[in-house]
Parts: C-alpha cells; structure tokens; sequence
C-alpha cells in the first residue's frame, strides 16, 4: 500500500463528552475550524494515523500530538481547555529525517543539523536555544523542555524563521526533537 492510500485511511473522532459519549465530530483530514462540528471536545478516539489537534482555529495556538489510541477524558489527561479548534492529519513519511536547527530567530547562531531524534539540545550540541529552524525532510515534534517534555509544535518541511509566526509565545524556544516515524502510526 502506497502511502498516500495509507494517508486516505487516517481517522479520528472527537466526542463532545468524556468516554465517547455526546455528540461526535469524525475527521481524516485537515480540520481549520471544528467550531461548527462541535461546541466543546472532552475525549476521542484516532483509529489510524496521527494528528495535532490546536486549542485555537487555523492551527494555532497550543498543540497536542495524538497517535492511535483512545483518550477516554483526553482533555484533563491533557491539561487542556475542552476546545479543540482546528485539526492536522500528520501524513506518514518514508525515507530519510533531516533538519537544521538554529540558536536565534532568521537562521541565526549556531547551526546543526539533525537526521534523528535528539532529547537534549544543550548536552548534544551545546546549544541553550533552539529558535529557527528548516526541516528539509519528514515531519517533527518539537519540545520546548529536554527528553520530549513540555508544549510541542508539529512541524512538516518547510522553513520555520520565527516561532511565533506558528502561534507559539514569544520567546518560545525547543530544547528536544522528535521525529514523528512509522513506529507511531
């Protein structure tokens, strides 16, 4: 199977109560505004694939990454507010993982670059900041606390300037990456 025809099968299912109960939203794709769907998000269910859901609409905003699973009361397990507002279906990638990572905003300071996870940023690289970055190859979660702890961005290829232009706070810096792998699907 393909992996786009893997993606086509990716799917989630936001419930409006928890433990799956009350009105239900199902989704397999991008999602930029679930407000019309549902009026608050207490648990879900991904059946296949994974997905970042976002506490505000156009995927900004907090993050959270989910993978299979069921999340019976995800919204306190989560210490989130019960609105999901948007959300991203993460398509799986094959190949190689390769990412710069830089100390200060527009690629600037130190620069290293990634092909694996790495839990701690100043131990392995001798950096305190990690506020740019450029991923070239696969898709990523980010932490801003070492060994994957704290908030997490999701970020796919591209070019990532500024942190904040993705709806972070300011000042927000990442301390470990993750890639975001076959293992989890």
């Amino acid at each position: 199977m393909s992996a786009s025809n893997m993606n086509m099968n990716n799917r989630v299912t936001f419930y409006e109560e928890k433990n799956f109960q009350g009105r239900s939203y199902e989704c397999s794709s991008d999602c930029a505004d679930m407000s019309s769907y549902l009026s608050r998000c207490h648990s879900c269910r991904v059946e296949r694939g994974c997905f970042m859901v976002y506490d505000r609409s156009n995927y900004m905003g907090n993050q959270f990454f989910m993978k299979r699973g069921e999340y019976s009361d995800y919204m306190s397990m989560m210490g989130m507010s019960d609105c999901i507002r948007s959300v991203r279906m993460i398509p799986m990638h094959r190949g190689q993982y390769r990412m710069r990572i830089y100390e200060r905003d527009n690629f600037g300071g130190q620069m290293h670059e990634m092909m694996d996870d790495c839990d701690n940023v100043m131990d392995r690289y001798r950096m305190s900041n990690c506020m740019s970055c450029n991923v070239m190859d696969g898709h990523w979660l980010m932490y801003e606390q070492p060994q994957y702890r704290g908030r997490c961005m999701y970020m796919r290829p591209g070019e990532y300037r500024n942190f904040m232009n993705q709806g972070m706070s300011q000042g927000m810096r990442f301390m470990s990456m993750r890639r975001i792998n076959d293992s989890y699907y």
